[in-house]
């Protein structure tokens, strides 16, 4: 591998989503967005909800590049140049439609919460977030110009 990438494994309860080599990989934690670059210090984390960008190097025969994910939920580990992203689920930001994000998003901000407990409105607002982050997901992967 070379020196200015690292290892990176997406994996998910369902599918190892993703094994490469990879330059940089900036990636949603619980408290904000986090970079990782090659070299990092070992580190532990929980993820939170969200896009994640993956930086390829260039190899020779193809040119680098990004890839997104819409990824929800998990934790992240840092160690010897190679981090391990395990979350509840990860969808590539390609298979995430605006339109139909957008309508869920509708739908679950159109729900009445009276009468609803505490938990389901808890329940509620992390759905919504999800939600919104698989349309920002989307729309970010539309601006990069993927679509």
């Amino acid at each position: 591998m070379a020196k200015n990438a690292f290892r990176c494994k997406l994996v998910t309860p369902d599918a190892q989503v993703l094994d490469n080599s990879v330059t940089q990989v900036i990636l949603p934690a619980w408290d904000g967005k986090l970079g990782v670059l090659p070299g990092r210090a070992p580190m532990v984390m929980e993820l939170g909800t969200g896009e994640l960008r993956v930086d390829f190097p260039d190899d020779g025969q193809a040119r680098g590049g990004s890839r997104y994910f819409f990824i929800d939920s998990g934790f992240v580990q840092m160690v010897n140049d190679e981090l391990t992203i395990l979350a509840a689920y990860a969808a590539p930001a390609d298979k995430l439609s605006e339109s139909e994000a957008q309508a869920e998003v509708n739908s679950l901000s159109a729900r009445r919460t009276e009468g609803l407990s505490e938990a389901d409105r808890k329940i509620l607002a992390k759905d919504k977030a999800r939600a919104e982050g698989k349309l920002r997901a989307a729309r970010a992967f539309k601006a990069a110009g993927a679509y």
